[in-house]
């Protein structure tokens, strides 16, 4: 099962933290978790303007207000509920957009890249490859190439924008 997923996180640097995930699988399942653990010293004002302001949970509505495949907590949490997830798939290869810090933010979610489920394929797939290989500008607008609008910069929008762009790239 190819699934395409996303991250939201603290800054381009090696002490990043995760502020949410998106996980979006070929057949349309979702997973979708914002981190209450992240480090909060680390947001800036075009994070806190263009991500943290715009996450789900706002501290205020209640479990049933939110879609199944919501979840909300800790790294510890949300590491239980991911591996329940991918568990739902015989064998799972990850597709990511620019994947070098969503891949490593991926695997620390499970404490080391050796924890990650044994259905998870430990080599992860870029669109960026794919687009150069179908001799498209790797820096594409993916919103305009896969021609979805939504909330940019939420983890679960820009995993339905990676699929549709590998869907559309396959085409090609």
């Amino acid at each position: 099962m190819k699934i395409f997923f996303d991250t939201e996180f603290t800054g381009l640097h090696k002490n990043t933290t995760l502020i949410s995930i998106g996980l979006v699988a070929e057949n349309g399942k979702k997973f979708y978790a914002e981190f209450n653990d992240f480090d909060k010293s680390q947001i800036d004002e075009w994070l806190q303007e263009n991500v943290v302001d715009n996450l789900w949970y706002d501290g205020q509505r209640f479990e049933w207000d939110y879609p199944d495949y919501f979840y909300w907590g800790d790294t510890e949490h949300i590491a239980v509920k991911l591996k329940e997830w991918l568990l739902q798939f015989d064998e799972v290869e990850i597709w990511s957009d620019c994947l070098a810090y969503d891949w490593v933010l991926f695997n620390d979610i499970f404490g080391h890249a050796f924890n990650i489920p044994k259905n998870v394929c430990y080599i992860p797939f870029d669109i960026c490859t794919l687009f150069k290989i179908k001799d498209i500008d790797p820096d594409i607008n993916r919103e305009e190439f896969a021609n979805i609008e939504g909330d940019k910069h939420n983890a679960l929008h820009d995993a339905k924008v990676i699929k549709a762009c590998y869907e559309k790239l396959m085409k090609i």
